[in-house]
């Protein structure tokens, strides 16, 4: 399989003190911020140096699917990675055993999220062109 690491998503309980913790205490930079149509959270992108690597906090207001409970340990949201084409991958990945769980659209970009074998939740995304 072609893929790219491409960042770390993690799911936060409180965005704005998550934020203020990784740029204030850790020296992260905020690259972007948006809320998610399709899932309906909100996303903060942070970078640190050059690297090229992200941190993605993900937080999911209360009565979102996604809003499960908190437990400390338990932030770890996702691993994702870029690939060029997402259905050679899904095919690829469903033949192995994983087949996608979750697969979201939105108008500029698709994604998909299997589970590895402990229940970590790992994306494959077509970055928008």
């Amino acid at each position: 399989m072609q893929a790219a690491f491409g960042y770390t998503g993690i799911r936060v309980k409180d965005l704005e003190a998550s934020v203020k913790f990784y740029t204030s205490v850790l020296g992260m930079k905020e690259v972007d911020r948006f809320t998610q149509a399709t899932t309906r959270g909100e996303v903060v992108l942070l970078a640190l140096g050059s690297s090229g690597h992200l941190l993605e906090l993900n937080y999911y207001p209360p009565g979102n699917r996604f809003d499960t409970k908190y437990e400390v340990g338990e932030g770890l949201d996702h691993l994702g990675f870029e690939v060029k084409d997402l259905d050679a991958v899904l095919a690829e990945v469903t033949k192995a055993g994983y087949p996608a769980h979750l697969e979201l659209k939105d108008p500029a970009h698709r994604w998909a999220y299997i589970q590895d074998p402990n229940g970590i939740w790992i994306e494959f995304f077509v970055p928008p062109a």
